[in-house]
């Protein structure tokens, strides 16, 4: 079996002050057709610079995993349901990955039903 390499798949990052907040995040992006799926890992520690101090909070990570071109919308549709007022939203490629699971994911980021 050989290993698709392509690009266009990117995985987001982003944190939420809770795993309700979270979850209200992940269901309007899937719901809009802007991602494929959402893991949500609970209780995540975050240590990081905030006005000028080490701060620290426990948040829900989302792992979310979409195609490039549906970032822009991605990105509005977080900060419009976001509660900080500086959300973690960044995206790193996918390079290859299982055959069927990166069709699976195209098909599932079309609009087409």
């Amino acid at each position: 079996m050989t290993t698709k390499i392509s690009g266009g798949w990117i995985l987001v990052l982003v944190t939420t002050p809770t795993v309700e907040e979270a979850e209200t995040v992940s269901r309007i992006l899937l719901e809009k057709r802007l991602v494929a799926c959402v893991n949500i890992v609970r209780d995540v520690k975050s240590l990081f610079w905030w006005e000028g101090k080490i701060d620290e909070a426990r948040e829900a990570l989302l792992i979310i995993k979409t195609r490039i071109e549906k970032l822009p919308d991605i990105i509005r549709s977080v900060k419009e349901k976001h509660s900080y007022t500086v959300p973690e939203i960044i995206a790193v490629p996918i390079l290859a990955g299982y055959p069927e699971y990166l069709k699976w994911l195209d098909e599932s980021t079309s609009n087409k039903d």
